[in-house]
């Protein structure tokens, strides 16, 4: 995986570095120097990545939601 992908797939996910690195246990400069290509990203983890990626990627955001908020307590309760 290149490092230009890698930025990709993060931003693909909406993942920062420090996401990723939260999420594998890892330490932010390990993420950061795999971000920058001075670490070689691992197999697994690009499979992983890519995966993730591949369905953000495919399946988009849904759009059905954009704007939805709560309604006013009021209307809520009425129609218990």
């Amino acid at each position: 995986m290149t490092p230009a992908r890698f930025t990709q797939c993060l931003l693909a996910l909406r993942w920062t570095p420090i996401n990723l690195a939260s999420a594998l246990h890892c330490n932010l400069a390990w993420i950061e120097a795999m971000e920058t290509g001075d670490e070689k990203v691992p197999a697994e983890l690009a499979t992983w990545l890519e995966a993730l990626a591949t369905a953000h990627e495919t399946l988009g955001i849904p759009v059905a939601y954009r704007g939805k908020g709560l309604e006013p307590a009021t209307s809520r309760v009425a129609r218990g």
